[in-house]
């Protein structure tokens, strides 16, 4: 299910969780992103799994009807060595994907290596790191207490940022890197100087 890239739209990022799910929406204008509220849902006090699933579906989906996001972006699961964690990580990305679905939202999937790769340039980055780079490209002031709300704002990121690159590929006319290459020189970076 995916909508028409557009260059002016409106992102919600997720981080899934059962302890802390992180959230954060984005606006885009043209090359200009700004962040328009991000923090976590709070998960801890609800006793069984099922109540936390519950209240996961019952948020993201009011976030959409306020917010009125255009797509999903969710950061994938982790894969672990304990299995009864990815279980429940991977029933949370589930009812926060069924959310975005059910108000018709098409969703994107990326692997938090690939997130790191598209906010810093480097896939082995921390979550400090990532925090760091996302407040100066976004010019934010007060950073949020965890680290999962800005998980979620580098998954909005990392989606607007994959949305311009196409954009921009496709605008180039071609359908090979030659020739984006040689049409974008602006684009290219020498990292071996």
């Amino acid at each position: 299910m995916e909508k028409t890239n557009k260059v002016n739209k409106t992102i919600l990022g997720v981080d899934p969780g059962t302890t802390l799910m992180g959230y954060a929406i984005v606006r885009s204008e043209g090359s200009k992103l700004e962040l328009l509220i991000m923090g976590v849902i709070e998960l801890k006090k609800y006793k069984t799994h099922y109540e936390k699933l519950s209240k996961i579906y019952e948020r993201v989906d009011s976030i959409i009807k306020e917010y009125k996001p255009e797509e999903l972006a969710i950061e994938a699961p982790f894969f672990g060595k304990n299995v009864q964690s990815m279980l429940k990580l991977g029933r949370a990305q589930g009812v926060a994907m069924a959310a975005a679905l059910s108000n018709g939202l098409p969703i994107f999937e990326y692997a938090p290596k690939k997130i790191k790769i598209a906010i810093t340039g480097s896939g082995s980055a921390s979550k400090e790191q990532v925090a760091k780079s996302l407040k100066l490209e976004l010019q934010i002031k007060d950073m949020p207490k965890y680290m999962d709300a800005t998980d979620a704002l580098g998954a909005a990121v990392c989606h607007f940022h994959q949305t311009k690159f196409i954009n921009q590929i496709a605008k180039s006319g071609s359908s090979d890197w030659k020739s984006f290459i040689k049409n974008n020189p602006e684009r290219i970076v020498n990292r071996n100087p």
